[in-house]
């Protein structure tokens, strides 16, 4: 069953969908966006701490990427991190399985799928989204936790892969302002397909109750209907994430 299925959300966190690691580092107002983290998963009170994972299939397992990622966590106030690789261990399986946070990673978003599936962690990631852990995703990885997905150049119906599915919707990243694949991608999909394009710097939270929280920066919305292609702003909202 998929997870927006399950009528019991309540234990389920917000989705993080980032356009790029920019906001691993961005600060809302007096505090940094990631301390959010630690409300999330509990983590001043956890015993053990809470553990976080990093998942880099999609970019090869670049180890600068995954420094970008314990500096982020560290700066959240969680230690506890673990790099789990294309091809993981047992004992990286079982990391993935305790962790609270659990971060997709950029780069390719079908080397990275075709990682996840061949190894499979799918079912691990979605089992662990319906556990109550959180999950974010940059760039690919962001794209990874929508509907569909596809790698550049988007030239057709043929370039779509469905994906984990935990978004209802298929996501597109800094290609503002015209936004061309993700226009292509929709179109391609089935009827009543949305797309959501995240700009570059920014992000979106995807709540449990499936309301969807633009941070930093405004997005952008289209819809399939009926072969026609709708666009509309989703505008920063007053008290949400800026």
């Amino acid at each position: 069953m998929g997870a927006l299925e399950r009528k019991d959300v309540g234990h389920l966190k917000p989705l993080f969908l980032l356009a790029d690691s920019s906001l691993l580092f961005w600060r809302s107002g007096d505090k940094p966006f990631l301390d959010c983290l630690r409300v999330l998963t509990g983590a001043d009170l956890r015993v053990p701490p809470v553990q976080a994972a990093y998942l880099g299939a999609s970019n090869g397992d670049e180890p600068a990427f995954f420094d970008l990622f314990t500096a982020a966590m560290k700066v959240a106030g969680i230690s506890h991190c673990r790099m789990i690789p294309s091809r993981p261990s047992a004992e990286d399986r079982a990391w993935l399985g305790r962790a609270s946070i659990i971060l997709l990673a950029g780069g390719d978003p079908l080397l990275g799928w075709e990682s996840f599936r061949e190894n499979g962690l799918e079912p691990l990631l979605r089992e662990r989204y319906l556990d109550g852990a959180v999950l974010l995703g940059i760039s690919a990885g962001a794209m990874q936790l929508g509907t569909q997905a596809w790698s550049a150049p988007m030239t057709g119906a043929a370039s779509l892969f469905p994906v984990l599915g935990l978004a209802p919707f298929l996501v597109g990243v800094h290609e503002q302002p015209d936004w061309t694949e993700l226009k292509r991608a929709v179109q391609e999909a089935a009827p009543g397909s949305r797309g959501i394009g995240i700009p570059a710097g920014g992000g979106a939270l995807l709540h449990p109750d499936q309301t969807l929280e633009p941070v930093r920066h405004p997005l952008v919305e289209f819809r399939n209907e009926g072969g026609t292609l709708r666009e509309a702003l989703l505008p920063l909202c007053q008290g949400l994430a800026r």
